[in-house]
């Protein structure tokens, strides 16, 4: 049985590990941002941001607390009810379904807690796996945007994806709902903080 995973509120001691996500080149790449922030500039950023209603980050954990990737809205527009929706596993904990479970988890967030209408995405083409998880979540392709962003040395097309409310809402009941927390295999989100 694989292990639960807990999504939580990423929380200022959480910035040794979001630096090193952000120090990884091929990390970077697949978020279409530049690898090697400086940890003053990424506490910067997190002092910024930290009442930010425009933005909810979540750290993911296993069991024992060791973080494995992190879940990101950005973007949230509350008349359009709409966000981006951003994902990092770590390599080592890629391959393991742990994605699959985190993108419903954020799926649940958005529409059941912030009652978005709309959840979005961008994925480079070549990224094949990611889009067919993604399609497997219940995301369609909206657009493809020509030479969007340049990524080691190379323009790259993307994807814009998107899921919507009532979609998602659909699928909802085949999950079943703890108190405190939606529970599906392998997830358990808390979206309180600690």
């Amino acid at each position: 049985m694989s292990p639960t995973l807990f999504l939580r509120a990423l929380e200022r001691n959480d910035l040794r590990f979001v630096h090193e996500l952000n120090n990884n080149q091929s990390i970077m790449s697949y978020w279409f941002e530049e690898p090697y922030e400086s940890f003053d500039e990424l506490e910067e950023l997190y002092n910024k941001h930290i009442h930010d209603n425009a933005e909810r980050r979540f750290v993911a954990e296993d069991s024992t607390g060791r973080a494995i990737g992190l879940v990101e809205l950005i973007e949230i527009d509350y008349i359009h009810r709409s966000a981006e929706f951003q994902i990092i596993i770590t390599p080592e904990h890629q391959g393991k379904g742990f994605a699959r479970s985190l993108i419903r988890q954020a799926l649940h967030y958005s529409f059941t807690i912030l009652n978005l209408h709309k959840v979005y995405l961008i994925v480079a083409v070549q990224n094949v796996k990611a889009i067919h998880l993604y399609e497997e979540s219940g995301f369609i392709e909206e657009g493809h945007l020509v030479q969007e962003f340049f990524i080691n040395g190379q323009y790259r097309d993307v994807k814009r994806m998107y899921i919507l409310q009532e979609a998602y809402l659909a699928q909802l009941d085949q999950q079943p709902v703890e108190e405190g927390g939606v529970m599906t295999p392998h997830v358990l989100v808390v979206c309180q903080r600690r």
